[in-house]
């Protein structure tokens, strides 16, 4: 690594006023070994970090942002993935490590020159930078502080503190003289020279070389430490070799160290091409300097041990090494022009100086620089990774806990279907029964309500008159005021318990099918109407039994009858039917189908029926044949009144004669409307029974079919809201399903997450290993 800076390729000078204008001749770069890319690698790959744990925090963060939504619009009770302090803590680190990155971006290698005015400072940094940047020679004290920097641009340029305009080249050495030449108030303001990287390899390598005013021109040095040296990596006492260490040059040192813990101090003995006039007392003046700058550095100020003492004094010629460097970079040989003797020596001493100080200034730097960074760094991703381990237990918790509640609600959903099929079967059973019932229960009452309906028959009064006209009225009034009092009447005798019934069944079908709704559903109804099932109207049973088109073919029969007429006779002893077929003369042979039986009727045997039948049709036979004889002839009349006279005499034959004439008289006298209406009610009745037996079963099935349909109506409602139930059951499922998955994405991520920060940990920790525990000056 020695003599470094001597082989950087030099570039060829050129005029200040040509920088802009000429494009720049790069100079080859330090030597890869050179100790200054220690720690340029090192600030490279401590950047490269903390660029990543940049963009791992914004990752967190975002990570964080989508957990908190997914949180806030969970399903699943109680989650709690992430709170507003892991939210807080990685906004706070993202500010922090901003910071950090804009700090190690800026973070250079600082290397301060201090000694008595005129001891060469400023030609000591010309000649490291071998180059005259800074005013140097008789005439030329630099009387404030002149930070040197190197730039990215092609010209170089200074900033002055009372303005942001940088001044060109062309007016760094006039500046430069101005501030030589005037007496300035402050000595330590800072004028910053930025000098193109191309044109000086040191300056490419990050290094920031400070000059200072002479600290023998003000007693205020504790300013200038606080304001300039807190940060330098390196000091450099520049001595003058023709005299020793005076008190001020001490007195700064020490303050020096009082204020930093053991700082890296080198002390150079310029001018010592003096020493060439006196060879004979060169070693002697030599070995006296060594000894007092070694005993200031070892037992004055502490900061090294004597060994290496040795290594931080060195004697020098700065103005010859300089010369050397510019005759070098022009193409003329280094030890051209007046140089004493020993210029060699001189200049291999400086070269040893400077490998030196690249040495110890990048040691210093890594160690200054970053190893707070590196602990920063090293805090940031623990506390980072303890957060994504939270937030990976939290939801790998959380996640445990929608499967639990998924299961319950899974099984809750098959035990409500398997429930509701078996209530369904059940009711539906319930429900046949109870029509059926109901169907006996209104075919019994509407029997007996037929076998009454000569009562209901006898409430009609409205005046009766045999005009066919008023007959007709009359019917239609008749229909209606028995369609409504069957109506009431049946209503009257089932309802009651047909509404008993029924709401017995209800409250039965409500009560089973409640306990099927989840707890929230059952109060949620109460809340909003007071019952699960909230009725419609009263079950009102519909008894139309349309009396008008059932008995629209009546055909009344209100002519005189005479009771012990002929045909009223025969009438009354054969019955209507048989006495219809005898009077009218025909024989009905077309079989018909006998009437069911009642319930409670004795039905006879079918043989016995037949005997029965047979002989109703030889008494219809031989009636039939006396009367046809009787038609025929009026002779019949002349022999039957013979032979009745000779059998009883012919006064029992005028009394009877008497007697049937005042009885005809009689009744043809009462014949009065009065008779026609209690003979057309009996008519109307007889006739109505029939038609009302015929329609008994369809009634009673008609009202059975309504009951059905209130039950099966109420029922399919109570199953509507257990339907109701489920689905919002089956919405939970599926939404329980989809906040796992997600959970263990959540899970999955912070897991991620929480291996980076550990990745990240070991990624500083082997910076740390590398660069600050490992002593590796190579880069």
């Amino acid at each position: 690594m020695s003599g470094s800076l001597l082989r950087s390729v030099s570039t060829v000078s050129t005029p200040m006023h040509s920088l802009g204008a000429e494009k720049k001749k790069k100079t080859s770069d330090k030597d890869p070994g050179s100790p200054l890319k220690h720690f340029v690698t090192a600030k490279k790959r401590i950047n490269g970090i903390f660029e990543q744990i940049s963009g791992y925090i914004d990752e967190s963060a975002d990570f964080l942002k989508i957990a908190e939504n997914f949180q806030s619009n969970a399903k699943c009770d109680g989650l709690d993935i992430v709170n507003e302090n892991h939210i807080n803590q990685v906004e706070q680190f993202k500010g922090k490590v901003a910071g950090i990155a804009q700090v190690i971006s800026r973070d250079k290698m600082k290397v301060a020159f201090f000694g008595r005015t005129s001891n060469g400072k400023s030609t000591v940094i010309n000649a490291m930078l071998r180059d005259k940047i800074l005013p140097s020679g008789i005439g030329h004290t630099t009387n404030v502080f002149i930070n040197v920097e190197g730039s990215d641009g092609y010209e170089a340029y200074l900033l002055t503190p009372d303005s942001d305009d940088r001044k060109t080249v062309q007016s760094v050495g006039q500046l430069a003289h101005a501030l030589c030449g005037e007496r300035l108030e402050d000595s330590s303001i800072l004028v910053k020279v930025f000098w193109p990287k191309g044109r000086c390899a040191l300056l490419r390598d990050d290094v920031v070389l400070l000059d200072s005013p002479g600290i023998d021109v003000t007693p205020d040095l504790d300013s200038w430490i606080d304001e300039h040296c807190l940060d330098a990596d390196v000091f450099v006492l520049v001595a003058n070799s023709e005299s020793t260490l005076m008190r001020t040059e001490k007195n700064f040192f020490h303050t020096v160290s009082e204020r930093l813990s053991k700082p890296n101090i080198f002390i150079l003995n310029n001018r010592w091409d003096a020493s060439a006039s006196e060879p004979e007392f060169m070693e002697a003046v030599k070995k006296q300097h060594l000894e007092r700058c070694v005993s200031f550095l070892v037992e004055e100020l502490g900061v090294v041990d004597r060994l290496q003492a040795e290594d931080r004094v060195f004697f020098v010629s700065a103005k010859e090494a300089l010369q050397s460097r510019l005759q070098k970079q022009q193409g003329m040989p280094e030890e051209g022009g007046a140089l004493a003797e020993g210029f060699q020596a001189r200049l291999f001493e400086f070269e040893n100086f400077e490998r030196k100080f690249e040495e110890t200034i990048s040691h210093s730097a890594v160690m200054t620089k970053f190893d707070q960074h590196a602990k920063r760094g090293k805090t940031i991703s623990s506390e980072l990774k303890e957060v994504m381990e939270d937030v990976f237990h939290r939801s790998s918790q959380q996640r445990a806990i929608c499967i639990e509640q998924c299961k319950e609600q899974s099984d809750r959903l098959e035990v409500t279907e398997k429930q509701l099929d078996l209530l369904t079967q059940e009711c539906k059973d319930r429900i046949r029964e109870m029509t059926e019932d109901v169907e006996r229960q209104v075919s019994s009452a509407m029997r007996e309500e037929i076998r009454r309906l000569s009562v209901l028959m006898d409430e009609f009064n409205t005046p009766f008159h045999p005009n066919p006209m008023v007959l007709k009225v009359y019917k239609k009034e008749l229909h209606t005021h028995l369609e409504q009092g069957l109506g009431r009447n049946l209503a009257t005798r089932c309802m009651p318990n047909l509404s008993q019934t029924l709401e017995l069944t209800q409250t039965e079908m409500t009560e089973r099918m409640e306990a099927l709704l989840p707890p929230e559903v059952r109060q949620q109804c109460m809340e909003q109407s007071g019952a699960i099932l909230v009725r419609r109207e009263p079950f009102e049973a519909n008894f139309h039994l349309d009396i008008h088109n059932l008995c629209a073919d009546f055909q009344e029969n209100i002519e005189f009858q005479f009771s012990l007429g002929w045909q009223a006779l025969v009438r009354r002893f054969l019955g209507p039917k048989t006495a219809k077929r005898a009077l009218m003369g025909y024989d009905d042979t077309v079989p018909r189908p006998l009437p069911p039986a009642e319930v409670g009727e004795v039905v006879l045997a079918p043989h016995v029926q037949d005997l029965i039948a047979q002989d109703a049709e030889i008494m219809a036979r031989v009636i039939t044949n006396l009367a046809s004889i009787y038609s025929r002839s009026s002779v019949g009349v002349l022999v039957i009144t013979g032979v009745i006279w000779k059998a009883v005499g012919w006064r029992l034959i005028a009394v009877t004669g008497g007697l049937y004439a005042l009885l005809y008289l009689y009744e043809r006298l009462t014949w009065t409307n009065k008779a026609k209406e209690r003979t057309f009610k009996k008519q109307f009745v007889d006739y109505a029974s029939d038609k009302l037996q015929l329609v008994v079963s369809f009634t009673s099935q008609n009202i059975s079919h309504q009951v059905q349909q209130e039950l099966s109506g109420n029922f399919a409602r109570l199953c509507r809201q257990v339907d109701i139930a489920k689905e919002e059951l089956q919405r939970e499922i599926s939404q329980l399903n989809t906040e796992i998955d997600q959970l263990e994405e959540v899970q999955q991520r912070a897991k991620l997450l929480r291996n980076k920060a550990g990745w990240l940990d070991s990624e500083l920790n082997s910076f740390v290993q590398q660069y600050l525990h490992g002593g590796n000056m190579s880069g």
